[in-house]
C-alpha cells in the first residue's frame, strides 16, 4: 500500500524559478531517497510556506525520509515542520487519475 506524505514549514524563500535553480541539487537527492515514487513540490509565497507532497512505496521509507528531512529542514534553520502520513486508497484515487502505480 503506498504512503503519501504531506510536509510543511515556514520558508521566506527563495521562489518560482529562484527555487528551481537553488534546490536543484536537493531535488536530485531526493529523487534517490528509497522507496520514493515522486514528489511535488509546494509553495506560497503569499502565506511564506513551502514543503511536498510524497508518494512512498512503504511506511517504514515514508518514516525514515521524514525523520531525514526532519533533519535537514532543522540544519537549515527550520524549527517547526508539520508533516502527516496517510495510507493510500489506490482504487479511488484510480478513478479520480491519481498517477498511482498498480
Amino acid at each position: 500500500m503506498s504512503i503519501l506524505l504531506q510536509i510543511d514549514f515556514d520558508f521566506h524563500g527563495p521562489w518560482g524559478e529562484a527555487m528551481t535553480q537553488a534546490m536543484r541539487e536537493l531535488a536530485e537527492s531526493i529523487a534517490e531517497e528509497p522507496g520514493l515514487l515522486w514528489k511535488i513540490w509546494t509553495e506560497n509565497p503569499d502565506t511564506h510556506e513551502a514543503g511536498g507532497i510524497y508518494l512512498f512505496t512503504d511506511h517504514s521509507s515514508a518514516e525514515a525520509y521524514l525523520t531525514k528531512h526532519r533533519q535537514r529542514l532543522q540544519g537549515f534553520g527550520i524549527q517547526s515542520v508539520n508533516a502527516k502520513l496517510f495510507a493510500v486508497n489506490t482504487e479511488l484515487s484510480q478513478i479520480d487519475r491519481a498517477p498511482l502505480p498498480g
